[in-house]
């Protein structure tokens, strides 16, 4: 799922999904550091946790840190960025971008057609943050806390088949991509068919809004939670440079929490690969037909293999639907391969289903005895209008027994409102700029803000037709706005940013029994606060890490 939510008045949390500015949200990064520990390390490290390709410590473990409490309020910004002199900031700035090219830290460059098809041609460092952002502690110790509850939530969702069809019914008469998948779910429950072996690979993204001093959610990522094999080397580039010149600058590297996303999402889908139980299948990459993105993807993979000796194939949704055979048994065969889980990263939006061929593909892995990360149900279940739901008045305790995990569940909530509230929707026609009109859609670029919420509420209202069912309401919220050296294309560019902190998180589950419930690292996304959806095509948004104040 891409990012949806806002900031400033006049910028928007989806400019910070950097897939628009790339093509789309997905994979990877490769090489080695003479000084770096383990390649993606797990939380805990297993016996295959040693790389032979080398040694590059993309995430130590946040454990080895010491982090010294109360250096700054929430938004203050670690150091005076406009007072760091430039000389020091054009050494910073190369260094940054030779390690990046030399540690996989890259994307495909969309000034070349062939960048998003084939590996080696036509890479660009990926955009980034010259420097870490600054974090309050707490409030990242909260979100980490957050990711296990929200892991279990989801899985409870996914198999109340007649929730998520009720809840989704009004949708389904008005957005026919909502519909088409409300369809598969459907045959999916007529079959009676279990999906015994459950992983979700997921990425919940929020926001510190500076007035309330709230950590508030933007969304729960379901499907195709991206970055986190570049999102790791953010950190790890982060690190060598204060390790470098944290002197010259006022900053301590061991502030930069460890990022284990990589190594952790690994292990997950091997864990998964192993309980499926063939040693000759394979794991299947979902991609689409062209794919700058495809390092941190690759990156997933060659962990994989490395470390597990787990096998992965790339297919796209019209290549499945040309190669893919279901057994009578329900293995599924693509290209005479068996597979195990199918992992998707693409399938998320309109766009990855240009025909009926695309359609049938995923028809047929859902009704295969594959693994699917995620299911038709965990899609659904990480919907906008499904997170609005669950945002309503005893609706969490319907899935959650515990009252402390609900109480946490709901602290972190942004308001969030169906559009058949008249009272809310008054309320935003009056005050657009509070509010953010948000579809049923993954990726970015899809949000509604400022005076185009006023425009879109009074179109629907005049019409009287159901289209409004296509939307939910949510609350914008304010970060803090603060100095950042932004980096695209080799320039270096200072401006006033604000930031997003992604938590991923891996959850499998086989019958009754739960095989992994764990956090795994972090993604955190910068932009200029002076844009909205433009801002990531014009390449202000970036990858960053976080530094624990």
């Amino acid at each position: 799922m891409g990012v949806g939510h806002s900031s400033l008045s006049s910028c928007s949390v989806d400019s910070l999904c950097i897939t628009a500015f790339i093509a789309q949200p997905k994979t990877t990064s490769f090489s080695n550091s003479n000084r770096q520990k383990p390649l993606f390390p797990t939380k805990k490290q297993s016996p295959f946790a040693v790389l032979k390709i080398g040694t590059l410590n993309c995430a130590r473990v946040a454990g080895e840190m010491e982090i010294e409490k109360g250096i700054a309020a929430a938004g203050k910004p670690i150091v005076d960025r406009h007072g760091i002199d430039d000389g020091l900031i054009q050494k910073i700035v190369y260094d940054a971008l030779v390690w990046s090219s030399l540690h996989g830290l890259l994307v495909g460059d969309r000034n070349d057609q062939r960048s998003g098809k084939l590996p080696g041609v036509g890479m660009v460092h990926a955009p980034i943050a010259l420097l870490p952002t600054s974090f309050p502690e707490s409030y990242w110790k909260q979100a980490c806390e957050l990711a296990p509850i929200f892991n279990e939530l989801i899985d409870r969702v996914s198999l109340d088949g007649k929730f998520l069809q009720d809840s989704l019914a009004r949708t389904k008469k008005v957005d026919a991509f909502t519909s088409r998948l409300l369809d598969i779910h459907s045959k999916i429950l007529e079959m009676n068919k279990k999906e015994e072996i459950r992983l979700g690979l997921h990425r919940s993204d929020y926001m510190l809004d500076e007035k309330t001093k709230l950590l508030l959610q933007i969304e729960f990522n379901t499907i195709s939670s991206s970055f986190a094999g570049l999102g790791c080397l953010v950190t790890d580039l982060h690190r060598t440079l204060l390790n470098d010149y944290g002197e010259d600058l006022g900053l301590d590297s061991k502030r930069i929490p460890g990022n284990t996303a990589t190594g952790q999402f690994a292990e997950a889908l091997a864990k998964a690969w192993t309980e499926y139980n063939n040693p000759r299948a394979v794991a299947m990459i979902v991609v689409q037909t062209e794919e700058r993105n495809m390092y941190d993807q690759h990156w997933l993979c060659t962990v994989l293999k490395e470390r597990y000796n787990v096998r992965t194939i790339r297919k796209t949704l019209a290549e499945i639907d040309s190669e893919g055979q279901l057994l009578p048994d329900g293995t599924f065969l693509v290209g005479g391969q068996a597979v195990a889980v199918v992992y998707f990263r693409a399938g998320y939006a309109p766009i990855d289903y240009p025909s009926e061929s695309e359609w049938r593909a995923r028809l047929l892995m859902e009704q295969s005895s594959a693994i699917k990360c995620p299911s038709i149900s965990y899609h659904l279940a990480g919907t906008k209008k499904i997170q609005q739901e669950l945002a309503k008045p005893n609706v969490l305790e319907r899935f959650l027994e515990s009252k402390e995990d609900t109480a946490k569940l709901r602290k972190c909530f942004a308001g969030l409102w169906s559009l058949v509230d008249s009272d809310i929707t008054k309320k935003a026609i009056e005050k657009p700029e509070l509010f953010v009109m948000k579809p049923q859609r993954e990726g970015g670029g899809n949000n509604i803000y400022g005076d185009d919420v006023k425009e879109t509420l009074l179109r629907l209202q005049k019409e009287g037709s159901e289209e409004d069912a296509a939307y939910i309401l949510m609350q914008r919220i304010f970060p803090a706005v603060s100095p950042t050296f932004l980096i695209r294309d080799g320039i270096c560019r200072k401006d006033h940013a604000i930031s997003e902190l992604g938590v991923y998180s891996a959850y499998l589950r086989n019958k009754e029994s739960v095989i992994m419930n764990d956090q795994c690292g972090y993604l955190m996304r910068t932009k200029v606060s002076s844009s909205n959806e433009g801002g990531v095509a014009a390449g202000f948004a970036v990858l960053d890490s976080i530094y624990l104040t």
